[in-house]
């Protein structure tokens, strides 16, 4: 039965769009409650799986009808304070505590803020406020919108996000980008790696006659197109450089049949060129058996002790049939 109802949500995922009404202004404080996931494999104390080892998780939930579709974050500093995007049009807040052993436990100073228009008026049409994919980096936060696409920059404010700053230029035809399958992902490579800072973006299932997904580096000297190889139905739902510059794509599977899965693929930073057509190692791959849901956003981030920590959180889509799951992995080199 658990597994049918997941299936069902999984059904909803695609047909509801959820709908919320704040304010314009400063962020508002949500209440939060937090329950602990402490297996990931249903009915199994494991912990490895693939090239990653299970951290801890937790289930997110809050009474305010704007809460949840979070489908992008990136972590302030690193494993605690963070910035998100949901994509019916809102900007979240907040920070993760720890217990001394580094297992998250809380979400704390959780808020939620409606993305604005250069008016400061809230965005309204969804195919305005379609927000996927975020990067953050010296105080600007950089989001892709999927349904009319753009890629825009925003500045972070300590008291909340105003209008856009300006959009950059994604290289990619538009008249390729298929409506609602279009970014989801923006990334920017480190400084040191061979794209020196650049950023990246990647469609959800735009694709090429060939079948391959769209992607381009927007900008530096490297500036281009380049694509990902789809395989097993897998779609692409976000992005983030690993420290020595290789990229790790979050992707999502989805049939009747068998519900929904999810698969980590690592793409090497010498693969990463314009022209060149990119695949790579599958780090993990779960199903229904694992406490997953519909999973959207990633970040990478390096731990105190130095460990390299994969964060994934689920859009619920805010359907009662799904949930808001924050998961954290330790990346096993």
């Amino acid at each position: 039965m658990k597994r049918f109802q997941a299936a069902l949500g999984a059904v909803l995922l695609f047909l509801t769009d959820g709908a919320g009404h704040a304010q314009e202004g400063a962020p508002e404080p949500v209440e939060l409650k937090s329950s602990a996931i402490t297996r990931f494999a249903l009915g199994s104390s494991e912990t490895r799986f693939g090239r990653l080892e299970f951290v801890g998780g937790l289930e997110l939930s809050a009474q305010d009808r704007r809460f949840g579709q979070f489908s992008g974050l990136r972590f302030l500093s690193p494993g605690s304070a963070f910035l998100g995007v949901a994509d019916h049009g809102y900007w979240f807040r907040g920070r993760i505590e720890r217990d001394g052993d580094h297992v998250p436990v809380r979400v704390s100073d959780f808020s939620l803020q409606a993305i604005v228009d250069a008016n400061g008026n809230m965005v309204d049409a969804k195919e305005d406020k379609d927000a996927e994919g975020l990067e953050v980096h010296d105080g600007i936060a950089t989001v892709a919108f999927e349904r009319d696409a753009r890629i825009v920059e925003y500045a972070i404010g300590p008291d909340g996000m105003a209008g856009p700053l300006r959009e950059i230029d994604f290289v990619v035809p538009r008249h390729e980008l298929r409506y609602n399958q279009g970014f989801e992902t923006v990334a920017r490579a480190p400084d040191d790696s061979a794209l020196a800072g650049a950023r990246i973006v990647v469609a959800e299932r735009s694709i090429d006659t060939e079948g391959n997904i769209f992607a381009a580096i927007v900008e530096g000297p490297q500036r281009g197109i380049f694509k990902v190889l789809r395989s097993d139905d897998f779609d692409v739902t976000d992005g983030a450089f690993l420290p020595g510059g290789d990229l790790l794509l979050l992707e999502r599977r989805f049939s009747i049949a068998q519900g929904v899965a999810m698969r980590l693929r690592r793409i090497e930073a010498v693969s990463l060129m314009p022209g060149a057509l990119v695949d790579g190692a599958v780090l993990m791959q779960a199903d229904l058996a694992y406490r997953i849901d519909n999973m959207e956003a990633l970040d990478v981030w390096q731990r105190e002790d130095g460990e390299t920590i994969i964060s994934i959180v689920s859009d619920d889509n805010q359907s009662f049939l799904q949930r808001t799951i924050y998961l954290e992995f330790r990346l096993l080199d």
